[in-house]
């Protein structure tokens, strides 16, 4: 059984004239992801490991889930491939995981994590928003064999306020 948990970061701040892998968090964002982050503590599954896309608002929103599930910063894997729009760069990186993982938490961007987790869930989603969290659970021991999974859980801000 593999879990994949991914992650949108969350609302990233436009002030700046700022390349947009360096856009941070806005302070919407900032509450956003902590908000979730305390709601999802009990749907982590253990032992896990978080992948976060190299972009600065995908690696803020990664600490910030971290923290809040006791997870130590400093193990968090910052992955430039990670950085991408395309399901289909997100789902080669998946699929090229170490088997060694049974759990992983990937924090990332949209249209990627949308156009994946309704390829590979089975409830369809018509927009993953910032912050939102998609649980996906695969029924196999190999990363490179997921194919359409169980959609287990999503939290998402805005049923949270």
């Amino acid at each position: 059984m593999k879990n994949l948990i991914v992650i949108r970061h969350a609302k990233s701040s436009w002030k700046a004239p700022l390349k947009d892998i360096d856009r941070p968090l806005d302070q919407r964002g900032i509450t956003d992801a902590h908000l979730v982050a305390s709601n999802c503590i009990k749907f982590i599954p253990s032992p896990s490991v978080i992948w976060s896309s190299s972009a600065k608002r995908a690696s803020e929103t990664a600490m910030i889930f971290a923290q809040n599930i006791l997870y130590p910063i400093e193990s968090i894997v910052f992955k430039e491939e990670l950085y991408t729009f395309d399901e289909n760069q997100l789902e080669k990186v998946i699929k090229s995981s170490s088997n060694v993982f049974e759990n992983i938490i990937l924090f990332g961007h949209n249209e990627a994590i949308t156009n994946f987790v309704n390829k590979f869930g089975d409830i369809f989603i018509g927009h993953v928003p910032t912050a939102g969290f998609v649980w996906l659970q695969f029924n196999t021991n190999s990363w490179g064999e997921i194919t359409k999974g169980k959609t287990k859980k999503t939290i998402f801000p805005k049923n949270l306020k």
